[in-house]
């Protein structure tokens, strides 16, 4: 997790050590801080909602319940999604090349994270019951990434 730290701080990081942005406006710097704390809110909401299956990495051994309603009821990976708005907030806040390509980095990490790692995971644990969840929520964004 210490790489998530890193590109959720590389953009601030970049513009205190003076790079420079390439955007400013009170309207991005609203709409960043906006989106940042809606990040922040949803990941706090998401993790609460899974409850007892609220696990950090995949351990093949484990069984937890798959949790499909409430927040899971939208997107299936709504703590990713918070943590790209919260990202994309905080390039929002400090739009230089480096929050920029961190922003672009996470997203790409939490795609192959997601297809690669937990997706085959939970389909051997849950089966059916998380192949009908993949056919009817979507995988960052409602309806988005439905299989």
């Amino acid at each position: 997790m210490v790489w998530v730290a890193t590109v959720f701080l590389a953009g601030p990081l970049a513009d205190i050590a003076g790079l420079p942005r390439l955007a400013s406006s009170p309207v991005l710097v609203a709409v960043g801080l906006a989106l940042a704390l809606a990040g922040v809110g949803i990941v706090f909401v998401a993790q609460r909602s899974m409850g007892d299956s609220l696990r950090i990495g995949v351990d093949p051994s484990e069984r937890t319940t798959l949790v499909d309603r409430g927040i899971f009821g939208l997107v299936r990976n709504p703590i990713y999604t918070a943590m790209i708005v919260y990202a994309a907030g905080t390039t929002g806040l400090v739009p230089n090349v480096v929050s920029i390509t961190a922003l672009a980095f996470f997203v790409v990490t939490m795609e192959f994270q997601v297809r690669r790692v937990e997706e085959p995971y939970l389909r051997g644990v849950h089966g059916e019951q998380y192949a009908a969840y993949l056919s009817r929520v979507g995988r960052f964004m409602p309806g988005v990434g439905r299989a």
